[in-house]
């Protein structure tokens, strides 16, 4: 099954005014946050963002993404250019309840790549397939990638799309989550 476009609608937000386009791929809802005109063949700022509702939505200094999204919105709105594409895969693609349920684990010791071995599922579970389909759809084939994730990039790449650009994001670093960063260069490889 392949992407499916819904709708769009403007979205005014704290760090400036956008569009919101809603898709759905494999039954699950998906969004793209837009600023400026994306298809002149310029490389366009971009960042592939997958929800975490305690972080975005609740401010939790568990994890670093909260401050990773705000500063992807800020540096689109300064720019006058840029999408985010938001992946509603919680918990690197687990869910809310199981993300919780490694929020138990993490506060008895694990790490959150452990914690989700021990709740049954692959460390990481999200999946990118559907970014080729998406950035066809803005006609945007160059990009200058917000990430610190290898498998993004490697991903994107395998889509068609060219990073011209690799804009590191170290925003969010506090002393709740330090663990949680280094588990995410250890065993995440991020760059």
């Amino acid at each position: 099954m392949g992407v499916e476009f819904i709708t769009s609608a403007h979205l005014p937000t704290e760090f400036g005014d956008f569009d919101i386009h809603a898709f759905m791929h494999e039954g699950q809802e998906h969004l793209v946050l837009t600023r400026g005109s994306l298809d002149d063949g310029k490389p366009v700022l971009a960042r592939v963002h997958s929800e975490c509702l305690t972080g975005d939505g609740l401010f939790s200094k568990r994890c670093d993404c909260g401050p990773q999204l705000a500063f992807a919105l800020n540096e689109i709105n300064e720019r006058d250019r840029g999408m985010i594409v938001y992946l509603r895969q919680e918990g690197r693609g687990i869910g809310l309840v199981d993300k919780i349920k490694a929020y138990h684990l993490q506060d008895k010791g694990d790490d959150t790549y452990t914690a989700n071995l021990k709740l049954g599922h692959p460390a990481d579970l999200r999946s990118y397939a559907m970014l080729g389909d998406v950035f066809q759809h803005f006609g945007v084939s160059k990009l200058d990638l917000m990430t610190n994730n290898p498998e993004k990039i490697e991903a994107i790449e395998t889509a068609g799309i060219e990073i011209t650009n690799r804009i590191p994001i170290k925003p969010g670093r506090n002393p709740h989550n330090h663990d949680y960063i280094q588990t995410k260069a250890q065993k995440f490889k991020h760059l």
